[in-house]
């Protein structure tokens, strides 16, 4: 695969018209095991004039999700290559949205869309279209983050699914990513005690030390069955899995009765080639009565506002914090994509263009 830095931003102009060729990633390829740079290729398309009510929108921050890695074996190939964005409008025939104006949207790997800024793109997983407002001091990447889907995910998924009580004990595993890290400092601004699992000690730190986590535990070195004797004495109400796999089995075996459990993800499992063998959980949903739950951010596209508004009012109040991995360059979303499924990232990991 072959990438030409000079094309991504190549605008071309003739007499008659204006137009802009893009380059996007198509995956041609099943991913087997870790995502490769073979499995995709990039392609440039000329882009067609915007028609009334129509943007065009140039990307400057690009999303890499471990839902990406689970998705894509559900399209048929080859396909465009899904994910969120920040953008950037550079030309607008919509009058509700400026040039000039910075949007998010699941517009995919590309460097430049058109698009209707007024409808939900329905390209991967639904999600709205959103104009930003002016987030200064922060930077427009949050909208990949806090404000925006993993944001949200958090937010409902732990309000909505686990419905936490004051005083109760929340565990999450995947704590130091995009999501967990958010779900944690929810959890406490709710009045919870928080555990957190992460994969090194320096999340764990982290975690403890930054976010105000009782307590994390590295789960790739503790014995985690003894880990929730000490961090959850009174036991565990509500589980976040965003892992899957043993730790998930062992967590539940060791809730209270009538405990929620909201299942975000199973990143524990994405990259293996055959299905993980784990502990049956049936017993401890019977015995305890628990309830699990999966779901999907955009089960609450209705309400995508209230989420963004709220995580913002806690991140002016300094009530929570965040941290980003920036990858740089087009060329480098693969390398990304790879670097979060093997947990490199504390926060949320985005690519700047």
């Amino acid at each position: 695969m072959t990438f030409t830095p000079n094309l991504v931003l190549r605008r071309l102009y003739s007499d008659v018209s204006k137009k802009v060729r893009a380059q996007k990633y198509v995956l041609t390829k099943y991913f087997q095991g870790e995502p490769k740079k073979s499995d995709f290729k990039i392609v440039e398309e000329d882009l067609p004039e915007l028609k009334d009510g129509e943007i065009l929108a140039q990307a400057e921050y690009l999303s890499v999700d471990p839902y990406m890695r689970a998705y894509m074996i559900g399209y048929k190939l080859p396909t465009d290559m899904i994910g969120g964005q920040v953008a950037k409008v550079i030309d607008s025939r919509n009058k509700n949205i400026p040039v000039g104006a910075y949007i998010t949207g699941p517009f995919g790997w590309r460097t430049h869309t058109v698009t209707s800024g007024d409808k939900i793109f329905s390209s991967s997983i639904d999600l709205p279209i959103t104009v930003l407002p002016d987030l200064r001091p922060y930077p427009v990447s949050l909208a990949l983050g806090i404000l925006g889907m993993p944001g949200n995910t958090a937010y409902f998924g732990l309000k909505e699914i686990c419905q936490p009580k004051e005083g109760e004990t929340i565990v999450i595993t995947g704590a130091a990513g995009a999501v967990g890290s958010h779900v944690g400092q929810i959890g406490k601004i709710l009045g919870c005690r928080v555990i957190g699992f992460a994969g090194t000690d320096e999340k764990c730190n982290y975690l403890e030390k930054e976010l105000g986590f009782d307590r994390a535990f590295n789960y790739k070195t503790c014995n985690v069955r003894a880990a929730l004797k000490d961090g959850a004495p009174n036991r565990v109400d509500c589980y976040f899995d965003n892992v899957g796999g043993e730790i998930s089995s062992t967590i539940m075996s060791h809730m209270n009765k009538y405990g929620r459990i909201a299942v975000c993800g199973s990143i524990s499992s994405y990259n293996d080639t055959a299905p993980p063998k784990v502990t049956i959980v049936q017993p401890a949903l019977v015995f305890k009565e628990l309830k699990m739950e999966g779901f999907l951010v955009n089960r609450w596209n209705d309400r995508w506002q209230e989420g963004i508004d709220m995580n913002l009012k806690w991140l002016k109040e300094g009530k929570i914090k965040y941290q980003e991995k920036v990858y740089h360059g087009f060329e480098n979303m693969v390398d990304a994509l790879l670097g979060i499924l093997r947990g490199e990232n504390t926060g949320k990991a985005v690519v700047k263009v």
